[in-house]
């Protein structure tokens, strides 16, 4: 029995088949609110996750996607952007993203925000990240993800 796609993931999947990827969206019945439960769902190191991120860097909203193993050091990272970096509310979060928080992914927002992309992603061949619901994940890779967000490579730690 074939599911609908929520809008947010339709719209998920809709921005990656229009970048070039394949666009497949898996659906689970329980949710992957965490990096270790999706990597426990999907059976794969927890490292392998993307967590997709909404920080503040100077004020305006940025995206870190993060491998699932690591915490955002908001001072050094911060160093590393050349500005402050503060965590987003929560409301704000939604507003930029579209997306409930647990379930955003690296794209399908409203508007493109700057992306910057963790380095330890590219130790793995295979990542997953949400695809703009706590149920829905797509599989990609280091490159590609670079590539479908236009994303900037960052070491986040």
């Amino acid at each position: 029995m074939a599911r609908n796609l929520l809008p947010e993931s339709a719209r998920v999947a809709q921005t990656l088949i229009a970048r070039g990827h394949h666009g497949v969206v898996v659906t689970r019945e329980e949710p992957t609110h965490t990096a270790a439960q999706a990597a426990a769902a999907l059976g794969v190191d927890v490292a392998a996750i993307v967590k997709s991120l909404v920080f503040l860097l100077d004020d305006e909203p940025v995206l870190l996607l993060v491998s699932g193993a690591h915490q955002v050091d908001l001072e050094r990272t911060g160093k590393r952007l050349e500005g402050t970096l503060t965590r987003a509310p929560s409301d704000m979060v939604r507003r930029a993203t579209g997306q409930p928080v647990g379930g955003i992914a690296p794209v399908g927002h409203p508007t493109n925000l700057p992306t910057y992309v963790d380095t330890a992603l590219a130790d793995y061949p295979e990542l997953w990240a949400a695809a703009g619901h706590p149920n829905a994940v797509f599989r990609t890779t280091f490159r590609e993800l670079v590539r479908i967000t236009a994303g900037l490579e960052i070491d986040v730690d």
